[in-house]
């Protein structure tokens, strides 16, 4: 299955459409309706529709899975209820599916940029896999696999709900501030700097004083170079997607960086060191000295 085209700027201003086919919708439905994307479904930001598998199971047992082929532990969801529910997206008039999602643990891993390109799409559809997980032939029917780490979990459920706060979150409108998330870890590249709130001293640990201080400009640069020390000390494997300037490069060599750390994460070249200027005679610039000497 192919996923269409993206949206352009005036479907992106409309709301967002999840499906989640799983078979336990109500593992979902309270995470949906509360906080903040209650809050964006409410004011028809975003759509959640949650679809159990076993509506689409055509036998009175409503059984969706059998055992698998070859023998082994377990049971197996079968394609023909995956393939009909997937179908049935379109008998509740839905846009077609923009991607159509299979949580495995063998997909590709999530981030924050499949989050921010799937923000920009009108519907996403997620197959939330159980037991043995879907029959091989499902994946002919998504457009991609999706993994939220390498760990085993009893369902996609909360690998579900992981995804729809990442991706909602990022709709206009969800967030009160519609800054708020760019400087968010990931966003930029870096791990987030470190935040800090009443009161000003705790059992001997103090607010930073810039934060205290009122000048912005200084703000901004301690919270670029406390990001960058987060990031290289505990996510230094972010670095070579970073986007870096020279005064970052200055930063990270200050804080231990290498030379050669630097050229492997493709860091442009610090910004060269300015020469102090010499002083001549009495407080005169000893270049401007020279020149009124040779010009007389």
């Amino acid at each position: 299955m192919k996923p269409d085209p993206s949206p352009g700027p005036d479907d992106a201003a409309g709301p967002l459409h999840f499906s989640f086919l799983t078979l336990f919708p109500e593992l979902l439905a309270p995470f949906a309706a509360e906080a903040i994307l209650g809050k964006a479904r409410a004011r028809g930001l975003i759509e959640v529709d949650l679809i159990n598998l076993r509506d689409f199971a055509e036998n009175k047992h409503l059984k969706v899975d059998d055992t698998p082929y070859g023998g082994g532990a377990g049971m197996v969801i079968r394609v023909d209820v995956a393939a009909r529910a997937l179908k049935g997206l379109s008998a509740r008039g839905l846009p077609p599916p923009d991607e159509v999602i299979l949580f495995s643990p063998a997909g590709e891993r999530f981030t924050q940029a499949h989050a921010e390109e799937w923000a920009t799409k009108r519907h996403l559809a997620f197959l939330c896999g159980r037991y043995e997980g879907f029959d091989a032939r499902t994946e002919a029917l998504v457009t991609r696999e999706l993994s939220v780490g390498d760990f085993v979990m009893m369902g996609g459920e909360a690998a579900a709900a992981c995804v729809l706060e990442a991706v909602a979150r990022l709709r206009p409108g969800v967030l009160g501030d519609a800054a708020s998330h760019q400087d968010d870890s990931f966003s930029s590249g870096l791990l987030d700097y470190p935040e800090y709130t009443r009161p000003p001293e705790w059992e001997g640990r103090a607010v930073p004083e810039v934060l205290r201080g009122g000048n912005h400009a200084a703000i901004g640069r301690w919270r670029r170079e406390r990001a960058l020390e987060r990031t290289l000390a505990r996510r230094p494997d972010l670095l070579p997607g970073a986007a870096l300037t020279p005064q970052d490069s200055a930063d990270l060599l200050a804080l231990g960086a290498s030379a050669e750390q630097l050229a492997a994460w493709n860091a442009p070249a610090p910004p060269a060191p300015k020469r102090p200027r010499r002083r001549s005679g009495a407080g005169e610039p000893q270049e401007e000295a020279s020149e009124r000497v040779s010009g007389s």
